[in-house]
């Protein structure tokens, strides 16, 4: 009898866990909708409200900043330039960094603990970037994650959802992926900035920028290769 109760229980809870992460999978495509379809129908007038309040309403512009880099109805960085226009350089950058590091937040929790983990498998076998990310990741996983979010060929996706499936520490993914945002968000928010004051400094910038790029880049080819090499 004692076998059979402990069977039927068994039964009970994992039913009830199947039935808890249906439920929070259906709450969370049900807002997730709610909100791409009011960003896909206001998205216009969320960023001339920001254009309009010139350095007001810092927190407001941080949630805007979050939505519509989680969910990307327009290029983030026409978001960024808009936001580095109105705030300035230094606010500006800081509004569309956090925006940007806590959509990959929400985004890493939603597949770990929302029940997206077969979502986020699905997302990962399409990119063949994915094995190097696992050599990475099996060497120095906090500096991987710093390292990937600078060289933007690498989809932000394949990084937060690789994140999220592995064993590393939310806090850990949080700070790592936030200062490897750095330089393309100050990037963003000085081009937003600049268009208004002085656009000829434009061509400079992107310069500079490439130039550190193309460095980060030849960084992580050298890294990665020492790696397979070291593997092999």
């Amino acid at each position: 009898m004692a076998e059979i109760a402990r069977f039927c229980y068994g039964k009970l809870y994992t039913s009830r866990n199947e039935a808890d992460r249906m439920y929070r999978k259906l709450f969370v495509l049900a807002s997730s909708a709610i909100v791409i379809i009011l960003l896909v129908l206001y998205h216009e007038s969320f960023l001339i409200w920001v254009q309009n309040h010139e350095g007001e309403y810092v927190v407001g512009t941080m949630l805007i900043a979050t939505l519509m880099s989680l969910f990307p109805v327009i290029p983030y960085p026409l978001v960024g330039g808009v936001i580095g226009a109105a705030f300035g350089p230094l606010t500006g950058a800081w509004i569309i960094w956090f925006g940007s590091t806590m959509a990959s937040a929400l985004f890493f929790l939603l597949v770990r603990y929302g029940g997206f983990q077969e979502m986020g498998t699905k997302i990962l076998l399409k990119y063949n970037v994915t094995k190097k990310i696992t050599i990475l990741f099996e060497r120095n996983a906090f500096l991987s994650i710093t390292i990937l979010r600078m060289i933007p060929v690498i989809p932000s996706i394949v990084i937060n959802a690789y994140a999220a499936l592995s064993r590393i520490r939310f806090p850990v993914y949080v700070i790592a992926s936030g200062l490897g945002k750095i330089p393309a968000m100050t990037l963003f928010a000085l081009v937003g900035h600049t268009i208004v004051t002085n656009p000829i400094d434009i061509l400079y910038m992107i310069l500079i920028y490439g130039t550190f790029m193309f460095f980060i880049y030849l960084g992580y080819r050298a890294w990665t290769r020492r790696i397979e090499t070291a593997k092999a």
